[in-house]
């Protein structure tokens, strides 16, 4: 089983506050979220464009994921690229995931040129992620771990040796020997994954899984 040393991600917990770039009388209000889902996603977007009804694009971009990434940049109606890649630009740049970016354009009557909207939905992206507190996370690793209930001990020995976060623990009868199993369900950060799999999979009577 291949883990990879590098576990860390950078990302937003919170909301931003509304950033406003003004360029010749267009109104850039800039926003960032935490994400994980395309769900989350649409719900937001539908939230600001009944906020902001007035305005003519609702722009933004996404990244979500830590080993498979996702990503999404849209132009709404903007010259193509002017837009949804400026404000990726800027989430790669911050080297943030998890995290959906929007820029909402009320527009103020002066065209601004494809370059004038580059740089403005850039400085925009840039300024949402400058206000925001970027924090960084462990990429984590899930297991289940099965176990006849005699071996209870050996696991707990293991789990609290290693300082292994338990996420969730059941117990099931053993229709053949009536003897209750045991369901345990462990995280750990990715650069350990291995070293956590190879002791419980050496073990006798011992059964583990990744998620």
């Amino acid at each position: 089983m291949d883990f990879s040393e590098n576990d860390l991600y950078k990302t937003i917990d919170f909301p931003s506050e509304e950033v406003l770039l003004k360029e010749k009388n267009s109104k850039f209000f800039g926003y960032a979220f935490p994400v994980t889902s395309e769900e989350e996603i649409k719900e937001i977007l539908e939230r600001l464009r009944k906020e902001h009804f007035s305005a003519r694009h609702w722009c933004y971009a996404y990244q979500i994921g830590t080993e498979k990434i996702q990503y999404r940049a849209n132009d709404d109606g903007e010259p193509n690229n002017s837009a949804g890649m400026p404000i990726y630009g800027q989430i790669q740049s911050f080297s943030c995931t998890n995290i959906l970016i929007v820029v909402v354009r009320i527009f103020g009557g002066v065209k601004l040129g494809v370059g004038g909207l580059i740089s403005a939905y850039k400085t925009t992206a840039q300024m949402v992620l400058e206000s925001c507190e970027i924090v960084e996370k462990t990429i984590d690793i899930h297991f289940t771990i099965s176990f006849d209930y005699q071996n209870m001990n050996k696991v707990m020995r293991v789990i609290k040796e290693k300082k292994l976060e338990v996420v969730s623990q059941e117990m099931e009868i053993n229709e053949i020997t009536t003897l209750p199993i045991g369901k345990t369900e462990i995280k750990t950060r990715k650069k350990n994954a291995e070293m956590v799999f190879d002791i419980f999979n050496s073990m006798f009577e011992i059964d583990i899984k990744r998620l």
